[in-house]
């Protein structure tokens, strides 16, 4: 079984502009990319300053993206973070939200994701306070699409350590709770899970009364441990049983988005007809994306750029690689540059503020 694939612009850091985001779907779309979810943490208007309308030539974008998304078949999706609004959900606070799915539905979404991630989840009765929020927006938005991301959505003990302790029975009681139409973000066994195994899928299946809509967090390369790496290898340790298992397969890119094409075309070949192989699923990714010639130099500076990183390449290594890359003229090429340059570095405190 082949799950619908898709975008999730999810990540922390330096988002990428409204250019880079309509190119995307218009190269993916024929890759089987048929969702692109609009949530960049960087936008403060879907997060902490979630209440608060969007400046005018931000609402003009969106439209204009979401407009771009249906010429392409594409279905385009807003994520909205109501920054701890299950801490005191009152009178007020409906009324703020309905105001924003509102504006949403002037928009034109197709999705709507509630993400309850990345926030305090150690607190009584967290699972039915947030039941009565997206129950809220079911009521009110015009979506064809609800997705709910969960505070805990993995089993990965770090998300207990930085968020706090997880409720008992906390997942067990949204999918019990939740609408069976309304779909639950899952990245995995781990935050940013190396494999998706399908036996792992079917047991959160059992716990979230559904099959989970994937968040993969592969390639993205966000936060202060991961930004100083591209992830461009084809993807691995998603095998193509784990399909059947998942309601979408969503993927969170990296910062850079011409490179992220490479990684995420070759998920295409994972749910593909025939034996997978991922070196030859990352040549042929590279090579559509930025031509034969290209394609082999990054195949041979993968271990600099992928193992290495910025931080574990010496200053020869460093200059060299950055003098390669410089005297080509591709877009990708380019990244690359910038990426060595400090382009897209996140720190902490970055992560922090948004």
């Amino acid at each position: 079984m082949i799950p619908e694939l898709g975008t999730i612009e999810g990540f922390y850091g330096r988002p990428w502009d409204w250019a880079a985001r309509a190119a995307h779907v218009s190269a993916l779309a024929p890759h089987g990319y048929r969702f692109f979810l609009y949530a960049p943490k960087a936008d403060a208007f879907l997060r902490r300053r979630w209440a608060e309308p969007h400046p005018a030539d931000e609402v003009r974008q969106l439209s204009n993206l979401a407009a771009h998304c249906r010429a392409e078949g594409v279905r385009f999706g807003v994520g909205l973070s109501p920054y701890e609004l299950y801490l005191d959900f009152d009178e007020a606070a409906r009324e703020a939200l309905a105001q924003k799915l509102r504006w949403l539905d002037e928009i034109g979404i197709d999705d709507l994701a509630i993400l309850f991630d990345d926030m305090r989840g150690d607190l009584p009765g967290l699972a039915e306070k947030q039941i009565e929020i997206v129950d809220c927006a079911a009521e009110r938005t015009k979506a064809g699409r609800l997705i709910v991301c969960p505070s805990y959505y993995t089993d990965d003990p770090v998300l207990d350590r930085v968020f706090g302790q997880r409720p008992e029975g906390y997942l067990e009681a949204l999918g019990k709770g939740l609408d069976p139409a309304i779909e639950i973000f899952w990245t995995g066994p781990r935050v940013c899970s190396t494999e998706m195994p399908a036996d792992h899928l079917a047991r959160v299946t059992e716990t979230l009364k559904r099959r989970p809509f994937i968040w993969d967090n592969y390639p993205v390369n966000d936060g202060q441990r991961m930004s100083p790496f591209l992830h461009l290898r084809a993807f691995t340790g998603r095998p193509a049983e784990a399909g059947q298992h998942m309601s979408a397969h969503g993927v969170n890119p990296a910062s850079q988005p011409m490179l992220s094409r490479i990684p995420m075309l070759s998920l295409e070949t994972v749910y593909g007809v025939g034996t997978y192989d991922s070196n030859a699923a990352f040549l042929a990714a590279a090579e559509t994306i930025c031509g034969a010639e290209l394609a082999q130099m990054l195949a041979e500076d993968l271990p600099l750029m992928q193992d290495k990183g910025l931080n574990g390449m010496d200053e020869k290594e460093t200059a060299a690689l950055r003098n390669r890359y410089a005297a080509v003229d591709h877009p990708c090429a380019s990244e690359i540059v910038q990426w060595l340059d400090g382009y897209w570095e996140i720190t902490d405190e970055i992560v922090q503020t948004q």
